[in-house]
């Protein structure tokens, strides 16, 4: 089944609608198109003017999926794209500024955003730091998550800078940390490795850095990785491709302190119910930018 969308001064043509996207859940290709349409203005404040990197699955999250940088030759140029450099040339990524390019390309299969966390005005200085909390591979333990969780937001706290947290929709959490676009990918990725390490030092038992996964036993992993240039992170409020279409959902920092919001709590079902009864808790994130400068100082200044 096809229908034309006319959406932002666009006809779209979205195809395929009845396609089960989820077969466990009954979730189709329509499904995901209505939620992207509808969760535009949540999305789009952490989209907006980020390269983006489509991970698709044009026959559902149980067949084939790829993840595509490049533009494809066959996308309309109302589209907006940046070209970043890579190695041995360069990579023309679509950029998600409006709720048209966001329903175009969930029509090409896409499920999941991933965006860079440097914009394209200065793509090599990043203004947002995140720290995937990893669980290990054995049943779910969310309340030494949202120990860690806790345990983090207090530590960059005392390093003067503003933490935000989010399920990913998966297993674990992520923190995001705005900051000032004053230091590069790899100035920004070394300060938040001597963090982290400094974290599991303090608490070898429960909290690792190692990348080796038979290396972590029962630890969780602090995962610094995504700060590197040209790397990606989940997008807030992206669908994610397990069954009932969990969403990585921004979260109050009270929810982790209650115990109210595990990992996949929310979904395509539930998630509009709850922006029905609270505001985006993320919605004032842009404005607490701070300096990673002022805070390895003051982390080069703690006495051990």
């Amino acid at each position: 089944m096809n229908e034309t969308l006319h959406i932002e001064g666009r006809d779209i043509e979205l195809t395929h609608l009845d396609k089960v996207y989820f077969p466990k859940s009954g979730i189709t290709k329509r499904d995901v198109l209505t939620y992207y349409q509808r969760i535009a203005p949540y999305i789009l404040p952490h989209i907006t003017n980020r390269a983006l990197t489509m991970h698709r699955y044009p026959e559902g999250i149980e067949g084939d999926d790829f993840y595509q940088q490049n533009i494809p030759d066959h996308f309309p140029e109302w589209i907006t794209t940046v070209e970043t450099q890579k190695e041995g040339g360069t990579v023309t990524h679509v950029v998600c500024n409006n709720a048209a390019t966001l329903v175009y390309i969930a029509n090409q299969g896409f499920v999941i955003p991933h965006v860079w966390l440097s914009r394209t005005d200065r793509l090599e200085y990043p203004d947002r730091m995140v720290i995937d909390l990893d669980p290990p591979d054995t049943p779910e333990n969310t309340k030494a998550l949202r120990s860690t969780a806790l345990l983090l937001q207090h530590v960059f706290q005392e390093l003067g800078l503003t933490t935000w947290v989010a399920t990913t929709g998966s297993s674990g959490y992520h923190i995001y940390v705005p900051i000032k676009r004053e230091l590069k990918f790899d100035d920004v990725r070394d300060f938040a490795k001597r963090v982290v390490t400094r974290v599991a030092e303090d608490h070898p038992d429960e909290i690792t850095v190692e990348q080796r996964k038979n290396k972590r036993g029962h630890r969780i992993f602090l995962d610094t990785l995504r700060n590197s240039y040209a790397h990606t992170v989940v997008a807030p409020y992206s669908v994610r491709a397990r069954q009932r279409a969990p969403i990585a959902t921004p979260l109050s920092w009270d929810e982790i302190e209650s115990g109210t919001a595990t990992p996949q709590g929310y979904n395509i079902d539930n998630l509009f119910r709850r922006l029905g009864q609270r505001n985006d808790p993320w919605a004032s994130m842009d404005h607490s930018a701070g300096s990673v400068m002022k805070a390895r100082r003051q982390l080069a200044n703690q006495t051990r």
